[in-house]
């Protein structure tokens, strides 16, 4: 297995952290979770209801890439709705395995009403990050269908992560 840094990306709510970490622990690579490296104000934004701004991610987005640079192995969740976030994400990490869990708004909204004590607040706010959403070219991705169970995803996730190695 040569792929050892990866990106579980996607719109708040698509499984980016629990099928990371499935991934991560199945590879046997550290997981990072990309919420846990958000400053204070844009928790408190989000909290709030008021989507992030670029200029807010910024800063976030160039920690997660020195977490990468930093380290041999990651595997990290983080939403990179844009090519311009990937693209910092990528920076001296030219390796980097994206794998992209898409999900339709219904779908994922229907989970968002399933969560606790989550920070995320509100369907405006899911409907802000489909509207802020590029997604990834085939090339530029492994698109996995989060529709079915956990344990499928991360299959077929680890397999396409696999097959992309060869």
């Amino acid at each position: 297995m040569k792929a050892k840094k990866i990106l579980v990306m996607g719109v708040s709510g698509c499984g980016k952290s629990l099928i990371g970490s499935e991934i991560a622990k199945s590879l046997g690579l550290p997981f990072y979770d990309g919420d846990d490296y958000h400053p204070a104000e844009n928790v408190e934004k989000m909290r709030q209801g008021i989507p992030l701004s670029d200029e807010d991610r910024l800063g976030w987005l160039h920690t997660l890439n020195r977490v990468y640079v930093e380290n041999d192995s990651a595997v990290i969740a983080c939403s990179a709705l844009k090519p311009e976030y990937r693209d910092i994400l990528r920076k001296d990490n030219s390796q980097l395995v994206i794998v992209f869990l898409k999900g339709d708004f219904d779908t994922i909204w229907s989970r968002h009403q399933k969560r606790d004590n989550h920070y995320f607040n509100g369907q405006s706010m899911l409907r802000s990050q489909f509207e802020a959403l590029c997604e990834p070219t085939t090339t530029e991705a492994l698109h996995i269908d989060i529709r079915q169970p956990v344990a499928s995803v991360v299959a077929q996730a680890l397999k396409a992560i696999e097959e992309g190695e060869q």
